[in-house]
């Protein structure tokens, strides 16, 4: 599962962002379930930044949540996000020149979770 949190930051508030980031990173980081993660910045237009997590499932992410270090170092962090949707759960993938292997929903109606 994927979480991006999109961030619209003014020039002179990206060092405190940046710390503030770093610290929410390492407490995500630091809950079972979490894969990866990263923070980045736009080419294009450095005022736009994203924060990204990889989870092993819903259910890893959404205990992660409940952390308490989650709840001071990144819940407030997130919570600047812009509001759109920010958790996607992987439907197709592919490893370097490996075939396209895809993944039912968890939303489809026979799913059985």
């Amino acid at each position: 599962m994927l979480v991006t949190n999109r961030f619209v930051v003014a020039e002179d508030a990206a060092p405190a962002f940046t710390e503030r980031a770093h610290a929410a990173l390492a407490a995500l980081a630091a809950r079972p379930g979490y894969r990866r993660g990263q923070l980045l910045r736009a080419l294009d237009d450095p005022s736009h930044w994203c924060l990204i997590t990889d989870w092993e499932s819903v259910g890893t992410y959404r205990r992660a949540l409940g952390a308490f270090d989650v709840k001071i170092h990144a819940t407030p962090l997130l919570a600047e996000s812009l509001d759109e949707p920010s958790a996607y759960e992987a439907l197709a993938t592919a490893e370097p020149d490996g075939p396209v292997e895809v993944t039912p929903s968890d939303r489809a109606a026979d799913s059985g979770r």
